[in-house]
């Protein structure tokens, strides 16, 4: 079992959905990554080097939202994961992606998915 590094509540605007409007048009969406790493190294160093950066990390996951788009919210969480597993030392991740405007016609909060893939 490997250690994990939590990010959450990531916000990006990107072009993902099957309606025109939804590919003509940035829409917010909300990330969470669990990216599991060994960090033993980085526990007792106290150095950057020997971790996973997380800041890195959100400019990747901006870097795909601002870049590229997507019909499925599954094809999103599958770019990031693929990126994040590219990533020296990491085992695994765990991606969520939020739509926090969904267009439906009831009072849905947000949809999403999540995925959890390994190296």
């Amino acid at each position: 079992m490997s250690d994990c590094i939590e990010l959450r509540g990531l916000r990006v605007l990107a072009i993902c959905g099957v309606l025109a409007q939804e590919k003509e048009q940035h829409q917010p969406f909300e990330v969470d990554l669990d990216v599991h790493a060994k960090l033993l190294k980085a526990s007792t160093s106290d150095d950057l080097v020997d971790t996973i950066d997380y800041g890195g990390l959100t400019g990747l996951v901006a870097g795909i939202a601002h870049g590229e788009s997507f019909d499925l919210l599954e094809r999103f969480a599958g770019r990031i994961a693929e990126a994040v597993l590219a990533i020296s030392g990491v085992d695994a991740v765990t991606v969520v992606v939020r739509k926090l405007r969904p267009p439906v016609p009831e009072d849905l909060a947000t949809s999403g998915v999540q995925i959890h893939r390994t190296a």
